[in-house]
C-alpha cells in the first residue's frame, strides 16, 4: 500500500492563500498568511499580502503590526552574526568603499536600508499618520 502525503506548502502555502483572497474570503487568506508566517518568519509575500488585505478592510492597527513583525523578522534576518569576526583591515576597506561611493556616510554607516525594510518603514510611517488622532 503507498502512502501519499500532502506536502505542507501544498494546503497552506501562498497559492492557496491568493486563491482564498481572490475568492472573496478574506478571513481564510489572512489565517492562511499568518501560517506561512509562523512556519516562515522571513516570507515576504506573506507579509505583503496580509499588509494589503488590511490596508483594503482599513484595519490600520493590525496593518502597522504587520509591518512592525516584518521589520523586526527581516533586521534580525540581516543582521550580522555575533560569532562572526571580520578582520579589521576588510572592514576598514569596506567602509572606505561604500563611503567612496556615496552609499554610506562619513562614519561609514549605510545610507540605504535592504529592502523590503526600506519599502515597509516608509509605509509604517504612513500607517501611523492615519492612525493619528485629528485636532
Amino acid at each position: 500500500m503507498k502512502v501519499v502525503h500532502k506536502r505542507l506548502e501544498e494546503t497552506i502555502g501562498p497559492k492557496r492563500a491568493r486563491e482564498m483572497e481572490s475568492a472573496e474570503d478574506q478571513q481564510k487568506a489572512i489565517a492562511f498568511y499568518e501560517k506561512i508566517i509562523n512556519q516562515d518568519p522571513v516570507n515576504e509575500e506573506a507579509y505583503r499580502r496580509l499588509m494589503i488585505i488590511y490596508r483594503k478592510q482599513k484595519n490600520y492597527k493590525k496593518e502597522l503590526a504587520v509591518i512592525r513583525a516584518g521589520i523586526k523578522a527581516f533586521e534580525n534576518l540581516y543582521q550580522p552574526s555575533a560569532g562572526l569576526v571580520a578582520n579589521k583591515k576588510i572592514k576598514a576597506l569596506s567602509k572606505a568603499l561604500l563611503k567612496s561611493t556615496g552609499l554610506a556616510d562619513k562614519k561609514g554607516n549605510p545610507l540605504y536600508q535592504k529592502e523590503p525594510i526600506g519599502s515597509w518603514t516608509r509605509r509604517k510611517l504612513i500607517v501611523e499618520k492615519k492612525l493619528k488622532p485629528k485636532t
